[in-house]
């Protein structure tokens, strides 16, 4: 499971969740910026590094770490990061802490007394996500980050009750922000089922998820633009049914792309069905391609619905 690139985008998308689990946050906490960052010579890769607003003089910059493996020389590598990053940018910053997050205690570094000093100080905070509480009586985003711990006949009963929340609780970018990531959580959790396998077990439909709504507003923008445009050079029915075609055409190259990108370079028949394809019909296939893994799922897929 992708876990790295889950917490990326839920910290990226709520940098101020880091501080749920500090008992002292600051102040500032959610005008805090998340990043990811390489200190180089030697190349250093730090997870996560949240950084104090700019128009603050001097403050304490985070660094975070998200540790599903164990590693028995992680302290070292992640203390060597954090202290030379400090050191590069001490003129940005007054203090430093760090966040470690473990799914349990069994992940941590066997060896730690060489660094008990900061592990028994106030500078390093180790979050075990299994230690946190019942999931469902968590922070919403706090709880998103659990379910990856969760086990897995359980994952599908939590997951709908969090989905349930974000419609509840939240504005309606957030609600799809958490959807999405709830969506890859499961997807990578049961990693044998089709999206519309996920989608059922999730109660959710595929219209919610980002990649459907970026399929949509991409073309619908690219068919509104050049229907416009149409409209205001030729201002006859002829330009504003060409600008109609235009829009087709747009939500064709957009549905190439993704299948190029998913299946490899589509064979020049195929590649000339889709782009031939009636809008509503592309729509569908936009929906359908993220099920596909090969190009003859896609060539199955278009030859049922010539039939």
């Amino acid at each position: 499971m992708r876990r790295d690139s889950i917490f990326y985008q839920l910290f990226q998308q709520s940098p101020a969740l880091l501080f749920e689990f500090l008992t002292n946050p600051p102040e500032n906490a959610n005008e805090y910026k998340f990043d990811s960052v390489a200190v180089k010579e030697p190349k250093f890769e730090i997870d996560g590094v949240f950084l104090p607003p700019d128009n603050q003089s001097s403050g304490t910059v985070y660094f975070c770490e998200v540790q599903f493996q164990k590693d028995e020389k992680l302290y070292e590598r992640v203390f060597a990061e954090s202290s030379l990053y400090f050191y590069r940018n001490r003129d940005r910053f007054s203090d430093w802490q760090v966040v470690i997050i473990y799914p349990s205690r069994s992940f941590e570094q066997s060896d730690i007394h060489p660094h008990r000093t900061l592990l028994n100080g106030n500078q390093v905070h180790r979050v075990y996500l299994d230690e946190l509480g019942e999931i469902r009586s968590l922070p919403l985003w706090v709880a998103v980050m659990v379910l990856t711990t969760v086990e897995e006949e359980n994952a599908p009963s939590e997951a709908r009750y969090l989905l349930s929340r974000a419609r509840e609780e939240s504005s309606l970018p957030e609600s799809r922000a958490i959807i999405e990531i709830i969506t890859t959580i499961i997807s990578y959790r049961f990693d044998q089922l089709s999206r519309a396998e996920v989608e059922s077990m999730l109660d959710i439909t595929l219209r919610e998820t980002r990649v459907f709504r970026e399929i949509k507003e991409e073309a619908r923008e690219e068919g509104r633009q050049e229907g416009r445009q149409e409209g205001r050079e030729e201002g006859r029915e002829e330009g504003r049914e060409e600008g109609r075609q235009e829009g087709r055409e747009a939500t064709a190259h957009v549905i190439i792309r993704l299948l190029t990108k998913r299946l490899g370079e589509l064979p020049q028949d195929v590649h000339s069905l889709v782009a031939g394809l009636p809008l509503p019909r592309l729509e569908e296939l936009g929906e359908a391609l993220l099920d596909f893994t090969t190009v003859a799922d896609l060539q199955a897929w278009l030859q049922a619905r010539m039939n």
